[in-house]
C-alpha cells in the first residue's frame, strides 16, 4: 500500500492473474470430464431409456379433448311425451358433444316407453346419440325392442321419437313373439306404439292356435229309430198328389204303430 492506504497496482494485477489461472485450470478439468460423461450417456442411452420409462419419470399426457367433454357415469334422463306419458333414457356412460349442449353420446343406452294402452316397451343398444331438446334417440349396434307380451325385435339401427312414441329402422329386423316369427327389411312403430309395420320384403310365420282333440262322433241310432226319423222328415215335405201319413201311423222302431 502507499501512504494513502491504497493497494499497489502490481498487487492487484497479480491477484487477478491468479484467479484467472485457477479458472482456466478448473475448466481444463471439467470440460474433458463433461465430454467423457456425454459420450458415456450416448452409449448407454438405449439401455437407460427403457428403465426410465418403466419407473414413470415421464410426464403424463393430457387429453385436451377429454378435458373439454363432460362425462357422466350411469346418467338417467326422464321426460314426457305429447300425451304426458313418461319415458326414461339411461346409459352406462354419457359424454356431452363439444359445442352441443343438447347432444349426448351414450354407451350401452337403454330406454323405457309406454304405449297408448299403457304397455311398456324396453329398448337397448350398444351405442346411441340422444338429443334432449328434440326428444330423439338414435341407436346403433344390436338394437333390441322388447314388449311386455314377450315380443322381441332385433335390428342394427333404430330412430326413436319420444314426442309421439314412434320408432323406425331401415336395416334388417327379426322378430319373435307368442303369435309367430317375422323378418323384414325395416320397420315402423306408429299409433303411439300400438302398430308395428314391417317394410320391404317381409316374411311372417304365424303360430296356430292351441290344438284340441276332435269331439267323438255321436253313437249310431237304432235301426227302427232311424227309419222313424227318416219317415218323419219325409212326411214333413208334402208330395204332389199324395196325402201325408199322420205321425201315429208310423213305425216307432218297436214294431208298434
Amino acid at each position: 500500500m502507499n501512504a494513502a492506504g491504497r493497494p499497489l497496482a502490481g498487487g492487484v494485477s497479480r491477484l487477478s492473474r491468479d484467479r484467472y489461472s485457477r479458472r482456466v485450470a478448473l475448466l481444463r478439468l471439467l470440460l474433458p470430464a463433461l465430454g467423457v460423461a456425454l459420450l458415456l450417456l450416448v452409449a448407454a442411452w438405449p439401455r437407460l431409456r427403457p428403465m426410465i420409462e418403466s419407473v414413470g419419470l415421464g410426464l403424463p399426457a393430457i387429453d385436451l379433448r377429454a378435458a373439454r367433454e363432460l362425462t357422466m357415469v350411469d346418467p338417467r334422463y326422464e321426460g314426457l311425451d305429447r300425451s304426458n306419458r313418461p319415458y326414461t333414457v339411461t346409459a352406462a356412460v354419457a359424454r356431452q358433444i363439444p359445442d352441443r349442449n343438447d347432444l349426448l353420446s351414450l354407451k350401452e343406452p337403454k330406454s323405457h316407453m309406454v304405449t297408448a294402452h299403457g304397455d311398456p316397451i324396453f329398448v337397448s343398444a350398444a351405442t346411441g346419440m340422444y338429443q334432449s331438446q328434440a326428444q330423439l334417440l338414435d341407436l346403433f349396434g344390436q338394437v333390441d325392442l322388447v314388449r311386455r307380451d314377450g315380443t322381441h325385435f332385433r335390428t342394427s339401427t333404430a330412430h326413436l321419437n319420444f314426442a309421439d312414441n314412434s320408432a323406425e329402422g331401415h336395416d334388417r329386423v327379426v322378430g319373435h313373439g307368442p303369435d309367430g316369427d317375422v323378418t323384414g327389411e325395416g320397420f315402423r312403430i306408429l299409433n303411439k306404439g300400438d302398430t308395428v309395420i314391417f317394410t320391404g320384403h317381409s316374411t311372417v310365420f304365424l303360430k296356430s292356435g292351441r290344438m284340441t282333440r276332435p269331439a267323438a262322433p255321436p253313437a249310431a241310432l237304432p235301426p227302427g229309430t232311424a227309419r222313424t226319423a227318416a219317415a218323419i222328415e219325409a212326411a214333413a215335405v208334402p208330395q204332389p198328389g199324395a196325402k201325408p201319413h199322420p205321425p201315429e201311423d208310423l213305425d216307432d222302431g218297436t214294431g208298434r204303430r
